[in-house]
């Protein structure tokens, strides 16, 4: 009888001890942990994403608990940014990019181009407000050939990690396609296509009216649908592709203008841009070439 209690006490312990560690996770070696937790401090998701894959490839056993240090920062600095979103007035919290360039020639015809923009924008924690303003000015001989100006106001609010819906004002001005002034509503729903380290696309989509003012005096407002595609792909560290597009489509009249730029980083805020624009307007007063294009060099600052 007292051997047999012996046997179940012992069968007992073994069944109770020995899975606790004979199935456990191997344990995270310091050297490792000590190299991700100073990631983290540094505060870089690009570093931390490095060092987080590598960490995982070389401790395959430990990748949860390498995951749920990457998630407990992230939610950390999440909840850190919502607080600061919601203390900070609404003059606070402002970005923006500065983007200048031009060209000077002399000798046998006397020709000045200007581009400037300028581009603030305030990122909430559903809500955001870009603001935009836009120039470009060429004058050959005395004579003014492009004399473009642009203005516009976006607020978006998200209403899931991918859809948002969007607002805009806009006006424009460009005699050289026909009108002094033009005014543009709009409003829609977007989603965001892709979400990457190397890509990122989203697109929108809904009604519009345009009040236009032309050059010989006539004013004309129309209902139409617009659409506009927003796209940035990294392809190495310092060098990125962007492409924005919209479209306008109304009753006989047809816009559409898409911006393609190459972006290459020269110190830690300044890039230098070539950038190619192309606009089509289906009904122009002024002239019969229904495209116009624009190839810009330009230095950009962002803060």
């Amino acid at each position: 009888m007292r051997a047999l209690s012996f046997l179940a006490v012992l069968a007992i312990a073994s069944s109770i001890s020995s899975p606790a560690w004979a199935d456990a996770p191997p344990l995270l070696p310091p050297s490792v942990r000590e190299m991700l937790e100073a990631a983290i401090a540094n505060g870089s998701e690009n570093d931390i994403a490095t060092v987080a894959k590598i960490a995982q490839q070389t401790n395959p056993g430990s990748a949860d608990e390498i995951a749920k240090m990457v998630q407990s920062w992230k939610d950390r600095t999440k909840k850190t940014r919502e607080q600061v979103i919601r203390e900070a007035s609404f003059t606070q919290l402002w970005s923006g990019r500065i983007e200048v360039g031009g060209f000077r020639s002399t000798g046998s015809t006397s020709e000045l181009g200007l581009s400037g923009s300028a581009k603030i924008k305030r990122t909430g924690i559903q809500w955001s407000h870009e603001l935009l303003a836009s120039a470009d000015h060429r004058e050959a001989n005395g004579i003014v050939s492009r004399d473009r100006y642009l203005v516009s106001y976006q607020p978006k609010y998200q209403f899931d990690p991918r859809g948002f819906a969007y607002g805009l004002l806009l006006f424009e001005r460009d005699p050289a396609i026909g009108y002094d002034a033009r005014y543009t509503a709009s409003t829609g729903i977007g989603y965001k296509l892709i979400v990457s380290t190397p890509l990122d696309l989203q697109v929108d989509i809904g009604p519009s009216i345009r009040s236009t003012n032309y050059t010989d005096s006539l004013t004309e407002t129309k209902l139409g649908g617009r659409g506009s595609l927003d796209l940035a792909w990294r392809l190495a560290p310092n060098l990125t592709f962007k492409q924005t597009a919209s479209g306008y489509a109304e009753r006989d009249v047809y816009t559409f203008n898409a911006l393609s730029a190459l972006e290459t980083k020269v110190a830690t805020n300044w890039a230098a841009r070539f950038s190619y624009m192309v606009q089509y307007e289906s009904e122009s007063l002024l002239t019969d070439k229904a495209f116009d294009t624009l190839s810009r060099v330009t230095l950009t600052y962002d803060f």
